[in-house]
């Protein structure tokens, strides 16, 4: 069987059915100082769920940051994988540049920020100009080296998110989604004079929930 035939047979589409549901709950990090590290995770604020010890062969810490759904092992027989081994881990936030202001009054050394001019340019310093969501990073590493990204995400992509289901993980990301729906609304005033504006709660809330579902935003 050629490998063309091979690529369009992967490719058919598959009727979409509701399975079970499969969250990712758990990323494991390779480290090389399990003390040194669950003081680096503590001092970012990052909440402590648990610290086991099975004898003398095993230890697992988990942490997981604010707001997050998914959490961080590491400790001692967990992976063989080598201590600052794991790249690109992804943290989104709503505002990049509170989220590095936050890491650096704790201590922590983090990037300037930039952004992508484009697919394979190099980075560029700064926010993008244009404040488009997925488009602003930062980026910081724990003390074996592996690396987090912060990546700036105010609008989900379509089909990123249940479109059932409209859920905030935090009190300033609510509070950022309110502020973009509140200048949204100042514009859509602007496009309307004259009229009354009484039904502002219902806008903002039909902004917000398609906003984070990847629809299109009222006018």
């Amino acid at each position: 069987m050629s490998s063309t035939r091979e690529r369009s047979e992967t490719a058919v589409p598959r009727p979409r059915t509701r399975t079970v549901d499969m969250k990712l709950e758990v990323v494991v990090i390779p480290v090389s100082d399990v003390e040194r590290t669950k003081r680096f995770y503590d001092s970012l604020g990052w909440r402590l769920d648990a610290d086991f010890v099975v004898g003398n062969e095993f230890r697992g810490i988990q942490f997981t940051p604010p707001g997050s759904s998914c959490s961080i092992h590491f400790g001692k027989g967990l992976t063989s994988a080598t201590p600052g081994s794991a790249h690109g881990l992804y943290l989104v936030v709503s505002e990049v540049e509170a989220a590095r202001a936050e890491l650096i009054e704790r201590g922590v050394e983090v990037s300037e920020v930039f952004h992508r001019a484009g697919p394979g340019k190099p980075p560029v310093a700064g926010r993008d100009p244009q404040r488009h969501s997925y488009g602003s990073f930062a980026t910081f590493s724990d003390p074996d080296g592996n690396s987090w990204l912060l990546q700036e995400v105010t609008v989900r992509l379509p089909g990123r998110v249940d479109t059932d289901e409209t859920t905030f993980t935090s009190s300033p990301e609510l509070a950022s989604a309110l502020r973009r729906a509140a200048d949204a609304h100042g514009e859509h005033e602007k496009r309307t004079p004259g009229e009354q504006h009484d039904d502002w709660p219902d806008w903002y809330a039909e902004y917000i929930v398609a906003e984070q579902a990847g629809k299109p935003l009222p006018t």
